[in-house]
């Protein structure tokens, strides 16, 4: 039986200009959907596992069209929401070689930011779920998405199922009167395991000092919450907007493992590794060793760089492939 993992987000538009063009050249927009917690989910669906995601959408053919691209990416709908009347979006230039990428949020009063907590029933959302998943992103956008996402760990936590948070977030998306220090603490105390950085602990949680690494701040990281099992890390050398190199880390608690580097020389599309990262990580959690599990968490972060959107729509053998040592891109017959 599959393993079922449940995610819980908004889902924007992204409205980019064709190819590398910048905005003051753009005449049209290519449209695709996408949101971090929806595209774990659709990650997960390719690698084999089911899986659901929670959020709201406009009551409109805008957010039909959105529930549409989620279905086509096998993802379970049944407990989207229906309300309000605007979609959040976000605008894309992508960048290439020395010039960097550019994003533009529109998101204040969307559909997903008027959620409340009385709108959602976890009880059956989460009855039959392995893994549920958020990120930091979605208690910045407003109370109620906050008090949504709280509901949602606690469930999980009853019901004996593995939380994970990507928890990294930006200060300036805090608008509704609330810290990142105030709310991200209350939803991590309760999750398994954590995907974050050195700054993130640091910035959230007030630990370590600037000179401790990622190692030292992830074992003051579970000493302050004991409920998290492993904190992990994905690292990003970027050597120009078209050549990163990636690397995974991971601390159980007694244990700390490294991945090799992973040499990505021809970008696509960066947006969505991230969260191709967690998805892989959730996958590899559930089905290896923490070893294994990063391994396959950094093989699936640099095979998203080779897609366009948000989402890794990459297949199980491509990941363990590459995960084993395959990195020459050989046609497959």
């Amino acid at each position: 039986m599959p393993k079922k993992v449940v995610t819980f987000g908004e889902v924007m538009m992204r409205l980019s200009p064709p190819g590398y063009e910048k905005f003051s050249q753009a005449s049209s927009f290519e449209l695709v959907y996408g949101g971090g917690e929806a595209n774990v989910a659709i990650s997960c669906a390719y690698l084999g596992m089911k899986a659901a995601h929670v959020t709201r959408f406009p009551d409109n053919a805008i957010g039909k069209a959105a529930t549409q691209f989620l279905r086509k990416h096998w993802l379970s709908t049944e407990h989207v929401i229906y309300g309000g009347d605007m979609m959040g979006k976000y605008f894309l230039e992508k960048g290439a070689v020395h010039r960097p990428s550019e994003v533009i949020y529109e998101r204040e009063g969307s559909a997903f930011s008027l959620i409340e907590p009385s709108m959602v029933n976890w009880e059956e959302v989460l009855k039959d779920a392995d893994w549920f998943h958020w990120t930091g992103i979605t208690p910045a956008i407003s109370d109620g998405a906050a008090k949504c996402c709280l509901d949602a760990i606690k469930t999980a936590n009853k019901l004996g199922i593995m939380v994970s948070g990507d928890i990294n977030s930006r200060d300036n998306m805090w608008k509704y009167g609330k810290t990142m220090q105030e709310v991200i603490p209350g939803l991590v105390k309760n999750s398994d395991v954590v995907i974050t950085s050195s700054r993130g602990i640091r910035e959230m949680f007030g630990l370590g000092k600037p000179e401790d690494n990622f190692k030292d701040l992830a074992k003051q990281l579970i000493d302050f919450f004991p409920n998290v099992k492993k904190v992990v890390k994905k690292t990003r050398r970027t050597l120009s907007a078209s050549h990163h190199q990636i690397q995974g880390k991971l601390w159980n608690g007694k244990k700390y493992i490294k991945t090799d580097m992973l040499n990505i020389t021809h970008i696509i599309d960066r947006v969505g590794t991230g969260d191709a990262f967690a998805a892989g990580l959730i996958y590899g959690l559930l089905h290896y060793k923490d070893n294994e599990a990063i391994d396959f968490a950094s093989a699936a972060c640099a095979l998203k760089h080779t897609v366009p959107g948000d989402v890794n729509i990459v297949s199980l053998d491509n990941v363990i492939s590459l995960m084993q040592g395959d990195t020459s891109g050989a046609i497959k017959r």
